[in-house]
């Protein structure tokens, strides 16, 4: 199933007009990130409200550069090349963000304030933060640190939050019609891809319209390898259907990781109506549909003479949104702020798996409705603020299954990847953080939050894997809070010091979960697990002045009740046979108490007006000591990383110089059961590497900007720790923007 793109050459060929008919002068300045700014100055929307980063005791990036945002392949490629988060990619459409060591379901995504994270959000890797369209974001932030106290389950390493543009009224008295259109093109991923926004704004209604359509071909590779690993990387077979069977034929290309394109489409409606100065509602439909995305790295499994999979796809990925929003400001009552967002989420995935030379194609589909509501208040008087705030959040999972032999067309059950019965999964949450500015320089916060989660899963059908229980059920009751203290001057000096907990409650995914995690191993379901509980001190420094910028953060996180996948027992056994492979059980367990520790530098010196050197640079070490008292790496901790940059600004263009990098990952340093992808490395573990890149930005007219990026300048062959695909090789991104 593939999603009906017939209209592309038309969206392609009115964006194109649009360029021909709307470059028309007008004085503008390509954008340039905010964050250069006063530390005290910078707004930051980590506590929901709007407060100066100097009062914030946690550590938050802010993302804010339109070209940062919105000239990337993807939203994850944005966290990549601030080079102040790690990304996991298994697939090219994929990008699973790390902060701290913590991954997937133990990072909360939101968009828009809504929380996207929902009930099989998994432990391992994920590709969901692509659904939102990178071409309409705003801003981005990224918390570091347990969040829970405002976010809830999830936040245990950290949140990214992500905001897209909201519509723009008239700045007179009749409606004015904007917009901009956008065209992108990338050689490595062959990257073709187009986006138009058009705003029309009144006095008090105004109306924004996102629309971006984009294919990616299948992705190469570098070909400058380390010496020592000559064939890392590449993909030496393909797989053909030559009548009833399958045969693997040698790749004429082995660094096209092939295959690996996808198409998506993304569309964006909001709605805004200011009823006064002080009363915003905002009506916010969101649209994503991808294509089939193949998953890379269980395809490039195997060898010429003996592919493991034929098939191995991920099914159109939807995700539609649909909320409101009202916010309310300034007001004579003792609450003078207030928020109130309800949402309704409506998601499918699928997985579609075809062994080699083996007729059975099996398809699992997962189809999820969120419902949400969020309400925020706050008071503030004096030297105090007060935000209150109640949360509710209530997943309903359908988990279906079937296997098709592709020959004969016969029907056949199979395990569903979840609990197959009616499934249902509710947080609900009262708040409070508290903000005390105790005098210009100290600023103290402290919060607490109750959370009160419910888990339901049924199995109705229990005769293929032979379940010893019909059903798993949960209640589980978690109490978070913070407390930090934050000394900033005038002169632009900022020490902050921070206690936080946060928590995540096992979801659907971990508590009702069969699948195979590669092939021989199999995880079974284990209804016996708990609540995941961190506990964080950190400490961070800063300074800056006008002709540079200093800054560290050193953390320490204590990790309880661990999940992690272990050796386990089903109905007796060790082994069982899954898909036709026998295969070793494995469990979620709560078997770790571990660690996590680190720190991260930053800092910038500006060489010459509108020039300077930055560079941002972190160290991630995590351990869990596991049932036989024995120290074992925690999986997700990725090398160091980071990036180095010389870039200048002037009027009317830009351009930088850096550096990306990430240091080894030596097979001692791996997890030997989690999701490290060990398979996917060398014998060594994974290789240390940098890449040289250059971009640039003009404004060939006063409407018209161009972007020119040129990455992996000496078509390095590399690989991020734990990803199952290699990164573009030597790379020319062309994108050009036209406002009107």
């Amino acid at each position: 199933m593939r999603i009906n793109m017939g209209w592309t050459c038309t969206l392609w060929s009115c964006l194109l007009f649009n360029i021909h008919l709307q470059a028309q002068q007008k004085k503008d300045s390509i954008s340039t990130d905010n964050e250069s700014v006063n530390l005290n100055e910078v707004t930051v929307y980590a506590n929901k409200f709007a407060e100066r980063s100097g009062r914030v005791a946690q550590t938050v990036k802010s993302i804010r550069d339109k070209n940062t945002l919105n000239m990337q392949a993807n939203t994850g490629d944005i966290l990549i090349n601030t080079g102040t988060l790690f990304v996991q990619k298994s697939q090219q459409g994929g990008s699973s963000p790390v902060i701290r060591g913590f991954e997937a379901s133990r990072v909360l995504l939101t968009v828009d304030g809504i929380r996207m994270n929902n009930a099989i959000y998994r432990a391992g890797h994920l590709q969901n933060v692509i659904t939102i369209d990178n071409m309409i974001l705003d801003r981005m932030e990224v918390l570091y640190g347990p969040s829970s106290t405002l976010y809830g389950s999830d936040a245990l390493g950290g949140v990214v939050s992500m905001y897209t543009r909201n519509p723009k009224l008239s700045s007179g008295t009749t409606t004015e019609v904007s917009g901009s259109s956008t065209l992108r093109y990338t050689s490595a991923i062959d990257e073709q891809r187009g986006n138009v926004i058009f705003n029309i704004g009144g006095t008090k209604w105004a109306s924004l319209t996102s629309v971006t359509y984009g294919t990616f071909g299948d992705m190469r590779q570098g070909k400058n390898r380390n010496s020592k690993y000559p064939a890392f990387g590449l993909k030496p077979f393909l797989v053909q259907r030559v009548g009833n069977t399958d045969i693997a034929v040698p790749n004429p290309n082995p660094n096209q990781q092939t295959p690996s394109g996808y198409e998506q489409i993304d569309v964006l409606q909001k709605f805004l109506y200011k009823a006064s100065d002080k009363v915003d509602h905002i009506f916010n439909f969101q649209f994503s549909n991808t294509g089939d995305i193949p998953r890379y790295d269980r395809l490039s499994e195997g060898t010429l003479a003996a592919p493991v999979f034929a098939e191995w796809y991920y099914g159109p990925q939807l995700r539609n949104l649909a909320s409101y929003h009202l916010n309310v400001s300034q007001q004579y009552g003792f609450f003078q702020d207030l928020k109130l967002t309800a949402s309704f989420q409506d998601i499918e995935e699928s997985r579609i798996t075809r062994r080699f030379n083996n007729n059975n194609k099996d398809y699992r589909w997962e189809k999820i409705n969120v419902f949400g509501l969020n309400f925020d208040a706050k008071h503030y008087k004096g030297k105090h603020e007060l935000h209150v705030g109640a949360e509710s959040y209530t997943n309903f999972v359908r988990s279906t299954a079937e296997r098709r032999n592709i020959v004969t067309g016969a029907l056949s059950r199979i395990t569903t990847r979840y609990a197959d019965g009616p499934t249902k999964m509710a947080s609900n949450a009262l708040y409070a953080q508290h903000t005390y500015k105790i005098t210009d320089e100290w600023t103290l916060n402290d919060g607490i939050r109750l959370n009160l989660i419910r888990l339901d899963a049924r199995f109705a059908d229990t005769t293929l894997m032979h379940f010893p229980f019909n059903k798993a059920q949960q209640n589980n009751i978690a109490v978070t809070g913070n407390i930090g203290l934050v000394y900033a001057t005038k002169d632009n000096f900022r020490l902050a010091m921070i206690l936080s907990s946060g928590f995540r409650t096992p979801n659907v995914d971990d508590l009702s979960k069969v699948f195979d995690t590669r092939t021989g191993i199999v995880v079974v379901p284990n209804p016996n697990i708990k609540p995941e509980y961190t506990y964080n001190g950190e400490l961070s420094i800063a300074k800056q002045t006008k002709a540079f910028s200093l800054g560290a953060s050193l953390f320490y996180t204590i990790f309880r009740n661990a999940l992690v996948l272990d050796k386990y027992k089903f109905n007796g056994q060790d082994s069982i046979l899954y898909s036709g492979v026998r295969s070793a059980v494995f469990a979620n367990q709560n078997k770790a108490s571990a660690y996590v520790t680190g720190f991260s530098l930053n800092g910038s010196l500006t060489i010459a007006k509108g020039t300077a050197i930055d560079g941002v640079f972190t160290y991630t070490y995590g351990r869990y000591t596991d049932q036989n008292k024995v120290k074992v790496p925690l999986d997700h901790i990725p090398p160091v990383y980071g990036r180095i940059g010389l870039k200048t600004q002037q009027d009317t263009w830009n351009a930088e110089f850096y550096t990306l990098f990430n240091g080894w990952k030596r097979l001692k340093d791996y997890n030997p059961n989690g999701e490290d992808n060990l398979q996917y490395a060398t014998a060594d573990g994974m290789p240390s590497w940098f890449t040289l890149n250059l971009r640039a930005g003009l404004f060939i007219t006063k409407k018209l900007q161009s972007v020119l990026l040129l990455e992996n300048l000496t078509d390095k062959n590399y690989r991020y720790f734990a990803s199952g695909i290699s990164a573009p090789g030597r790379n020319l991104s062309i994108s050009l923007k036209v406002d009107f």
